[in-house]
């Protein structure tokens, strides 16, 4: 199934976020049907925080590793396009198709801010993306998204206005993270014609797959969560070990498990 054919609202399918090679391949040995990058986890690898710490270039070589590594659509979670002109939301999107990405999603907030690009400069660059994903000679789903309602930008009213517009402006799917509730997702699914993607993170986290489903969602990606929930593991762990506690080494998978693994998601 092609990586848009994946996006079916009503049934779901998880897109799931990896940091790096290993990650991607586990990923893709317990079933995942496809990958994504996360931005701020590769900012992580890099010791770096999130937020706008890392180029284009190193983004797109990051995505490359992912691809190379297993045999499942990738999909590039590239910030705001990585400058405010519409025609570098073009050149991003040209740049992932020709490195064999199956799409990419872009945000309406300006670089590492939590401000976000106005209403006008926001459609066009999502026009722009959108004309340069149909100019590809592979097909490539593009997704706008509208952070406003995570970062504080704006209020769901405002967030609907954008989906429309997105919608209207040519993006294969809409993207708004963190609604407050499960009502305000379904406004979100009602107000476009796309396929819609859901983050699980913060509070909608209590949502199951069916009820994303029921909502008509047709994605639900893992944004950095995955990461995160392995940093702490490491936090904690090493908090204790460094106090003078080993037992939660215990929890450790074993080497041959994750050989098996990592050998299972290869790339063919």
């Amino acid at each position: 199934m092609s990586f848009r054919d994946l996006h079916q609202p009503g049934s779901p399918f998880v897109l799931a976020n990896a940091w790096d090679v290993g990650s991607a391949r586990v990923l893709a040995a317990m079933g995942a049907k496809a990958i994504a990058t996360s931005s701020a986890a590769y900012a992580f690898t890099l010791g770096l925080p999130d937020g706008g710490h890392v180029s284009r270039d190193d983004h797109l070589a990051h995505a490359q590793d992912l691809i190379a590594a297993v045999d499942l659509p990738v999909s590039g979670d590239f910030e705001d396009g990585f400058g405010p002109d519409p025609d570098t939301c073009t050149e991003t999107v040209r740049l992932s198709g020709e490195i064999g990405l199956a799409g990419i999603c872009i945000e309406d907030t300006i670089g590492a801010s939590e401000q976000v690009y106005d209403f006008d400069l926001s459609v066009e660059r999502v026009r722009a993306a959108s004309a340069a994903a149909r100019a590809l000679k592979d097909d490539f789903f593009f997704v706008a998204r509208a952070d406003g309602v995570m970062t504080g930008g704006y209020d769901m009213e405002e967030a609907l206005r954008r989906v429309r517009a997105f919608d209207a402006a040519g993006a294969d799917g809409i993207y708004v993270p963190l609604p407050p509730d499960i009502d305000a997702l379904k406004q979100i699914v009602a107000a476009t014609q796309k396929p819609v993607n859901v983050l699980a993170a913060g509070p909608i986290t209590k949502h199951s797959q069916a009820e994303f489903a029921a909502a008509g969602v047709a994605r639900i990606s893992l944004g950095s969560a995955l990461a995160r929930v392995t940093h702490r593991a490491l936090v904690e762990t090493a908090d204790a070990i460094l106090g003078g506690d080993f037992t939660g080494l215990k929890a450790a998978m074993s080497g041959a498990k994750v050989d098996a693994m990592l050998s299972k998601g290869m790339s063919s």
